[in-house]
């Protein structure tokens, strides 16, 4: 079904009320949103860079410049001054069932200090809402610097990250861990210059796409953002180094890491390895490259900050206590046109009930639905027949990638049941057999933490 078509049905009147911007007693004033002209880039980042205090090395700010597009890109400001910005990247996103869709990388969005609580953020929101319908993007995605924001605007968090601090020394990997996944061949494991190695490892990267909810594939450009790696950010680590595992000269698995080398305590190194990505097609060459980072000389730690929720390394590990796994939330997504979205992914069982969606701030998808489909395909239709569940936008993207049930949600009251067994199918249905997951990051505030 395409947008066009989706809303072009009446919408039964909502008695739902928007959420209001917190104002400090001042009125809201009307803001203007506009396109960014081709030549202000600079002071639109600049923008950027200064509501969020930070300053960056020039490679990285060069990075984002090729990357950006100008054209997807809006400010607002007052007496010529850009006080607000927001942007978005065109990106393909995994969905459960394999299949990719067009998603709305949600980026560079900040509103100056001394604009705040002004309605500015708000404004801008709505207005990039409204834009990606018109140009038939279904999803939009974000990362969050503040987890609070986002959620009002339709946004719910969809994938988490699991960081990892590993006490090398007290934990070890079963020599033949995992042997089966390859045949029990040998994985030839080889360091090589992150540049060199760089299209193998996109290559392998692009097979892994589409096996994990989430992920997105990487355009032009894209493949050079893992491996930014300027001194400023090193913090007393190596330069960016990269290990890759071949089985028969083909390659299985990758993973990109530095070193710090702390000799300030005592006279025995104490060791970080720090982990960015770590890729690998089967058990055994998986294994073999954790078991790699684990015993690097000199080092008593690993650090993986960003891990699937289900990564596996913490039922392949011979002490999971030494390894201090901690959840984050990562990807946060929102339903831009629901029927679109929902026809889009595939379902782990057969499902037939009809979604009553609450969503204000996109009219075009507040109502009732109709969702039938299977692990083939499915159809979303409007319909007034009783609804089987409601929900509110968040919660619908929270659930759309398939990390995070229904039944969860509605035990918070975000999602409630009207026909007795509804519940229950639903979650059985939208589950997806990988946990989602966003292995790296598009917003460069957290490019630091991912």
């Amino acid at each position: 079904m395409s947008s066009k078509t989706s809303t072009s049905t009446p919408v039964p009147t909502s008695t739902s009320t928007p959420t209001r911007p917190v104002n400090r007693g001042l009125p809201p004033p009307s803001w203007e949103v506009r396109a960014l002209p081709a030549d202000h880039w600079p002071s639109f980042y600049a923008a950027v860079l200064g509501a969020f205090h930070e300053t960056e090395p020039q490679e990285a700010t060069e990075l984002w410049r090729t990357l950006a597009e100008p054209q997807r890109c809006v400010v607002v400001q007052d007496r010529g001054a850009i006080i607000g910005t927001a942007g978005a990247f065109s990106f393909r996103m995994t969905v459960p069932g394999g299949q990719l869709v067009d998603t709305a990388g949600v980026t560079m969005v900040s509103v100056q200090p001394t604009h705040r609580r002004r309605g500015v953020l708000s404004t801008l929101m709505r207005h990039q809402l409204e834009s990606l319908q018109r140009q038939g993007q279904p999803l939009a995605v974000l990362t969050a610097s503040e987890a609070p924001i986002y959620g009002r605007f339709g946004y719910g968090v969809a994938a988490r990250q699991l960081s990892l601090d590993i006490a090398s020394r007290r934990v070890r990997i079963p020599a033949r861990s995992g042997s089966d996944g390859a045949g029990g061949a040998d994985v030839e494991l080889t360091v090589e210059d992150p540049y060199k190695a760089l299209d193998a490892c996109e290559e392998f990267y692009a097979r892994q796409v589409p096996l994990r909810p989430g992920m997105l594939t990487r355009a032009d450009g894209w493949e050079l953002l893992p491996l930014l790696d300027p001194p400023a950010w090193r913090h007393g680590a190596s330069p960016l180094e990269c290990v890759v595992a071949r089985v028969d000269g083909e390659v299985v698995g990758y993973a990109r890491y530095a070193v710090a080398v702390d000799w300030s305590r005592t006279n025995t190194a104490e060791g970080t390895v720090r982990v960015r990505d770590i890729e690998a097609r089967d058990p055994h060459a998986y294994a073999t490259l954790w078991r790699f980072l684990l015993e690097t000389d000199l080092t008593s730690r690993v650090i993986a900050p960003n891990r699937p929720a289900d990564e596996p390394f913490l039922h392949l590990v011979s002490d999971v206590r030494h390894c201090t796994p901690t959840v984050l939330d990562s990807l946060y997504v929102r339903v831009v046109d629901a029927p679109v979205a929902l026809t889009a992914r595939a379902y782990a069982t057969e499902i037939d009930l009809v979604l009553e969606i609450e969503d204000v701030l996109a009219p075009w998808n507040q109502g009732r639905w109709r969702l039938t489909g299977d692990a083939s395909g499915a159809v979303c239709t409007r319909t007034y027949d009783a609804p089987d569940l409601t929900l509110d936008a968040s919660a619908l993207g929270s659930a759309y990638l398939g990390g995070v049930t229904l039944t969860e949600l509605a035990g918070a009251g975000r999602v409630r049941e009207h026909r007795p067994g509804a519940l229950t199918a639903a979650t059985t249905a939208f589950a997806s057999t990988a946990a989602p997951w966003l292995p790296y990051a598009f917003c460069r505030s957290l490019l630091p933490r991912l």
